[in-house]
């Protein structure tokens, strides 16, 4: 079946009446936060948005490893940055099927297959999402060398038809760790311990927890800090379960950088905050504040690690239209806006916000030197050595 037709026909499954009601009721916060971060995006190379809506001419398909974009995270991050840049809404995409499309694989043995096809039908842009298409890329785009691809989070740089965009997550999650920690520490939280929950362990999701780990440890030298992997995007009961045993126990806060599955620490969260105990989720990719709410004004997502995926895929897109892409490796981080945490929660002490400030500027400066495996594998091995491991 081409993929034109299987796009077609996985649209509904990918989308869903129920989704596109949820992310209309949303769109205008999100459109807001994309415009504010196009203009963060100025100094890593040009806006990557535009206050004069036009009507892009240029094709792209959203390759995703996932059955669906609804994963409140990741892959709707994603799609937000893809329909914006067509300037269409959440629930009224006009060019979808047309100009752009989504589509989904199914798992990992039929990626290069899939690949092949797409190609095939020769898009402007492909654009990959997650780094797990490494591999098969590698395989296919020497295939197509006129095929442009966006690679975002993928490690493919010498390739000339290929564009991968990596973002500086140590220096986002580093932020997270350390509010999380000072939080506890004006909480008067005594001998506070705190959670990770990782996806599928990969170079990428090593920078998450180590500088997770190392913003903890740069306010609480001693805490302890647990691990555990669920090995699935998708897993979100496997989650809620280890979750709700670290809350059980003296784990303040947890941060899951896992997809989907992270929903099930939120819910986790969620339950033990509606019986008064004091614990905290994270979000990760996007604010996730609305995926923790329990009460009015009540929401047990303390703040989340953004990274702004959206934005860079609108940055590929626009590449392409001035004819001007580039391949290679962009790594974008805090100076260029690229990363960052959330304030939405009002119980989000005020106080934290302001010492977070100062840790941004020095990691900026460089004053504050965060381990990335992109720079020194070692010393992130040697972050993560100190975790215990579950």
């Amino acid at each position: 079946m081409p993929v034109s037709m299987l796009s077609a026909v996985t649209r509904a499954a990918c989308l869903g009446s129920g989704v596109v009601m949820v992310f209309k009721n949303r769109g205008k916060a999100i459109f807001c936060r994309v415009f504010f971060i196009s203009l963060l995006f100025v100094t890593a190379g040009g806006c990557f948005s535009c206050s004069k809506k036009h009507t892009p001419k240029v094709t792209s398909k959203l390759i995703i490893d996932a059955p669906s974009i609804n994963d409140h995270s990741y892959n709707e991050n994603a799609w937000q940055g893809l329909i914006s840049f067509y300037n269409d809404e959440w629930g009224d995409e006009k060019y979808f099927g047309t100009l752009y499309d989504v589509v989904p694989v199914a798992g990992q043995g039929q990626s290069v297959s899939t690949l092949r096809e797409i190609c095939a039908e020769k898009t402007d842009l492909l654009v990959m999402v997650g780094f797990v298409f490494s591999d098969p890329l590698r395989i296919v785009a020497p295939m197509y060398p006129e095929q442009k691809f966006l690679s975002i989070d993928g490690s493919i740089e010498s390739l000339s038809n290929i564009l991968c965009i990596q973002f500086a997550t140590e220096e986002g999650s580093y932020l997270v760790g350390a509010a999380v920690a000072l939080q506890a520490q004006m909480d008067g939280i005594p001998n506070a311990q705190f959670g990770f929950i990782g996806g599928v362990r990969s170079d990428l999701i090593d920078d998450f927890e180590a500088g997770y780990v190392a913003g903890i440890r740069s306010i609480i030298p001693t805490a302890e800090i647990y691990e555990f992997y669920v090995d699935s995007w998708n897993a979100p009961a496997l989650a809620a379960e280890k979750t709700k045993k670290w809350y059980d126990g003296n784990v303040y806060a947890v941060y899951s950088a896992a997809g989907g599955s992270g929903n099930g620490t939120i819910a986790q969260a969620v339950i033990h905050r509606k019986q008064g105990k004091n614990v905290w989720a994270i979000g990760v990719d996007v604010d996730q504040y609305a995926e923790g709410f329990y009460g009015v004004g009540k929401s047990a997502v303390l703040t989340s690690m953004t990274k702004n995926i959206d934005a860079a895929i609108v940055h590929g897109l626009k590449l392409v239209e001035k004819n001007a892409f580039v391949s290679g490796l962009k790594v974008l981080g805090l100076q260029e806006g690229a990363v960052g945490f959330t304030t939405t929660n009002a119980e989000f002490k005020s106080d934290v916000q302001k010492q977070l400030t100062g840790i941004m500027a020095n990691i900026i400066t460089g004053k504050t030197v965060i381990p990335s495996v992109r720079t020194d594998r070692d010393a992130v091995n040697g972050v993560l050595s100190t975790v215990i491991k579950e």
